[in-house]
């Protein structure tokens, strides 16, 4: 790799990690953009790869802090999980049967997707208490595995923390508070990314130079953007807006793009 291809990898790193900073998630989805268009990575299937194991390390770091200051329902956050887990190895499997083109345009219209998603408002409210013991097993078991299997299926066939997805879904298998559905979503973030990459990485489908520079850059970025954050924690809800919009106009650009290559 040469110098100028380092700076990008570490610059596209600190676009993701900033965002992830700045507006707590949904940076992940522009891993795999910035990694065909801006570092020119060749291969939509080694760039889902690679970004898959900078989302789980980013998720990992971030799910310390979480983990401090005990937001996270373990028992919920470990079975949602497994059941991720499992829905990862089969969706990661059947994104490398798929045509490279074909999938990144599958992959833009899911930003579009998820883009208009971010601009529905979160709930604040929530049982804090809410615990997966035995009297509540009936109740919550399937819905925790059922969502779990089908956002692992979705990040492992496009290589996604699937944070937006796993967010909502803890939340509606659980009602748990959305602060401890941020921070529960972390473990099967992490897990979900560990999965995805070992299976690409298996056949071969992870630049591992290029991931720890997207890692650097990601660390560098997370750091920016979290302080950033504090200093405008009034325009939360207005930079969500703008990060929606930049979501949905890069998904377009993405679907548009490569239609046109097919």
């Amino acid at each position: 790799m040469t110098l100028p291809h380092d700076l990008l990898a570490v610059g596209s790193g600190g676009v993701v990690g900033f965002v992830l900073g700045l507006v707590g998630g949904g940076g992940s989805i522009l891993a795999v953009p910035l990694l065909v268009y801006v570092v020119g990575v060749p291969s939509p299937h080694v760039a889902i790869g690679t970004s898959a194991i900078a989302v789980a390390v980013s998720a990992a770091a971030n799910l310390v802090g979480h983990a401090r200051a005990q937001t996270v329902k373990w028992p919920c956050a470990v079975t949602f999980a497994i059941a991720g887990m499992a829905g990862a190895t089969i969706g990661a499997q059947l994104g490398k049967m798929v045509d490279g083109a074909r999938l990144l345009t599958l992959f833009g219209l899911l930003m579009v997707a998820i883009g208009l998603l971010m601009l529905r408002p979160r709930k604040s409210g929530g049982d804090p208490d809410v615990r997966l013991r035995r009297e509540t097993m009936p109740q919550m078991l399937p819905s925790l595995i059922g969502i779990g299997l089908a956002v692992g299926a979705l990040s492992g066939f496009f290589g996604i923390g699937g944070g937006f997805l796993i967010v909502p879904g803890l939340i509606g298998a659980t009602a748990m508070p959305l602060i401890n559905a941020i921070g529960s979503s972390l473990v099967s973030v992490t897990v979900l990314g560990l999965t995805t990459s070992v299976s690409y990485a298996w056949s071969g489908l992870v630049d591992w130079p290029l991931a720890g520079l997207f890692i650097a850059g990601g660390m560098l970025g997370g750091f920016v953007g979290t302080r950033l954050a504090r200093r405008l924690a009034v325009h939360k809800h207005a930079l969500s807006r703008i990060f929606s919009g930049t979501v949905v106009t890069v998904g377009l650009y993405v679907v548009i793009r490569s239609l046109s290559a097919s």
